[in-house]
């Protein structure tokens, strides 16, 4: 019997009495309530009674609502969990049983901490029992605990159903973010001006497929964005590349950011004033935080779990998306190609998603273009897999005229196609190709001596 006892008063760590200061203290003093909801959420509360509270209130704050005891007794009542004879004392004690306002983030912190605590045993529970099911592979239920801790990491909880009054509190914190900022894109600018305009940078979450025939500039228009990225956005970038070395890679971005023609680097052929713009293009480089990881044989479940570890990330980049090997369960060497980029590609746009930042993915296209007059890509052009359109945010192309012309007008001219946009129009940029330094600039921008 004491055993049973034992078992039915075993509850998950929570702390009433840090929850009813909370609650007391944003009834108290309204003054309160930007910090309190800027820390917390409803499914941060444990008791039902509480819950319902917090989301009175919470969902007033995000309309702007006065917020009182008043105020909110009958938004309860529009919300349908005013009990008549219960709401009103338990408003009156939870006021009673807190002396002060000033001590209100103290509070926040246990209701953190403890809701913490439940977010850990609720995803050690998840996990042991994936064990004991025995269908997963020792990989598999690897993976997903990794999922699991890092989402606790970043503030997320598992995934449920949102109410939008919590959701709309973050929008609308988010636009106002945007508006004092003053920003004319709200996205990760690529640096180049017109792109940036047709874009509005690259927004967080976002799966944006660069693709383009060999030799057209695909990995060097993707080093100018993340040369860009590192200087600029104060955040952490980083390259995986299948395809190149880390020293060849580094050996481009040196080019690009110190105006050395690319065939002396390579030669070591400088003359003295090349020696000090190579210096200070190394210090500038070093400045930043770049990170390159050259390994051949990635899939997207280790790239996944090595950008979780990375502080501050702000901006993915994978050369190439043919060259990725598949995280599945299963054994895709005689399996259709196709279903194998499908699979990565959505698992590329599900990393997006759960990193929060930008991925850039680029992609080979099909020969399919050069047998057509007009050799600009299009959509259909994608290799092995319509999926890649599907799940990426926007695609974009690159197309040379000078590279199929001798006599093209638009000579170091190149052209970034947008096929697709999910977030706004397509359309096409033009951007400068300068071909000595293997990068690409702003149409308008000029390089001199």
């Amino acid at each position: 019997m004491a055993e049973l006892d034992e078992l039915l008063n075993k509850q998950m760590p929570h702390s009433d009495a840090a929850e009813q200061a909370v609650l007391g203290a944003m009834l108290i003093d309204s003054r309160c309530i930007p910090q309190v909801v800027e820390h917390l959420r409803p499914e941060d509360l444990y008791t039902k009674q509480h819950i319902e509270v917090f989301e009175a209130i919470y969902s007033m704050f995000a309309l702007s609502k006065r917020i009182d005891p008043v105020t909110v007794q009958e938004q309860m009542r529009q919300d349908g969990t005013y009990v008549e004879n219960v709401t009103r004392p338990f408003l009156l004690q939870l006021m009673e049983v807190t002396p002060t306002a000033a001590n209100v983030m103290e509070y926040v912190e246990i209701v953190k901490d403890k809701a913490l605590l439940r977010r850990v045993a609720e995803t050690a529970g998840d996990i042991s029992a994936m064990v004991q099911e025995g269908t997963s592979t020792g990989g598999d239920v690897l993976e997903a605990a990794e999922q699991r801790i890092y989402a606790i990491r970043q503030g997320k909880g598992a995934q449920g159903l949102t109410p939008i009054s919590a959701i709309t509190a973050d929008v609308y914190a988010r636009i106002g973010e945007l508006a004092d900022s003053g920003n004319e894109f709200p996205g990760l600018s690529t640096g180049l001006i017109d792109l940036d305009r047709a874009l509005s940078g690259l927004g967080n979450s976002d799966l944006v497929l660069l693709a383009a025939r060999p030799g057209m500039g695909k990995t060097s228009l993707a080093l100018n964005i993340l040369l860009h990225a590192g200087k600029y956005s104060g955040k952490s970038v980083v390259f995986f590349s299948l395809e190149m070395s880390r020293e060849q890679l580094v050996m481009r971005l040196i080019s690009n950011e110190s105006f050395i023609d690319n065939k002396k680097l390579l030669t070591g052929q400088l003359e003295n004033e090349d020696w000090e713009k190579l210096t200070l293009a190394c210090r500038s480089l070093n400045a930043t935080s770049i990170l390159i990881d050259d390994n051949p044989s990635l899939s997207v479940a280790d790239m996944n779990a090595k950008c979780r570890r990375v502080d501050n990330l702000g901006l993915v980049v994978i050369d190439y998306l043919q060259l990725m090997t598949s995280s599945g369960k299963q054994n895709y060497a005689n399996e259709n190609r196709q279903q194998v980029v499908s699979d990565i590609s959505r698992s590329l746009k599900i990393m997006a998603k759960e990193l929060n930042v930008p991925v850039l993915c680029l992609s080979q296209l099909s020969r399919a273009s050069e047998n057509r007059a007009d050799k600009r890509p299009m959509l259909s052009d994608l290799r092995e897999s319509g999926a890649i359109e599907q799940d990426a945010d926007e695609v974009l192309f690159i197309y040379r005229d000078d590279y199929y012309k001798e006599n093209s007008e638009a000579k170091n001219q190149a052209e970034i196609i947008i096929a697709k946009n999910r977030h706004g129009e397509t359309g096409k940029v033009m951007v400068q190709w300068l071909p000595e330094f293997t990068t690409f600039a702003n149409l308008e921008r000029r390089y001199t001596e």
